[in-house]
């Protein structure tokens, strides 16, 4: 699609839901529901206002959140079977972030993976990887259904939601 936009005359350098123009969304949002078999999106809803003030610091709140997703997933899966488990994440542009983050993230693989299963944590440039880009427009469209009752995209891409989880909903702060 991106080289059928440039042919078009649209250089668009990478996808990105909130940037792009509605025609360009439509389009992307065709090719993500046409290939959902076979895949799961999982999604964490967290408002930040709900959020404990100590825990609202990025170095505290991001590592949580990522960390309380990956037990979610991982909680799926025969880990076992595994040989190594790969996390993506979007660079983040502040040193100190990226390696609260990222510490967050291994805790919470060393606590939950086999001895035997390796894991990687990559910090990618979401433009550099077209698998954050598809979870950019799906978490775009989960965002805009909870925030503003917009749930055109999310229709979307809901054959292919396994669960969309509101972390605080039952009003006891963030699991541990």
């Amino acid at each position: 699609m991106k080289y059928n936009l440039v042919e078009q005359g649209t250089a668009l350098e990478y996808f990105h839901a909130s940037e792009n123009a509605q025609a360009i969304r439509n389009r992307v949002f065709d090719i993500i529901q046409k290939n959902l078999g076979g895949a799961w999106i999982d999604a964490i809803i967290v408002e930040k206002k709900k959020v404990e003030a100590a825990l609202r610091l990025e170095e505290h709140f991001y590592p949580r959140v990522l960390a309380t997703l990956l037990r979610e997933i991982l909680a799926q899966y025969p880990l076992a079977e595994f040989k190594e488990v790969v996390v993506f994440t979007d660079s983040l542009p502040v040193q100190r972030k990226r390696g609260a983050v990222e510490k967050g993230v291994k805790l919470t693989l060393s606590a939950m993976l086999p001895a035997n299963v390796r894991y990687r944590v990559l910090h990618h440039a979401s433009k550099s990887n077209m698998d954050l880009q598809i979870a950019d427009y799906c978490t775009w469209s989960i965002y805009r259904k909870w925030t503003t009752a917009d749930a055109r995209s999310f229709e979307r891409i809901r054959a292919g939601v396994r669960k969309e989880w509101d972390v605080l909903a039952a009003g006891t702060g963030f699991p541990q």
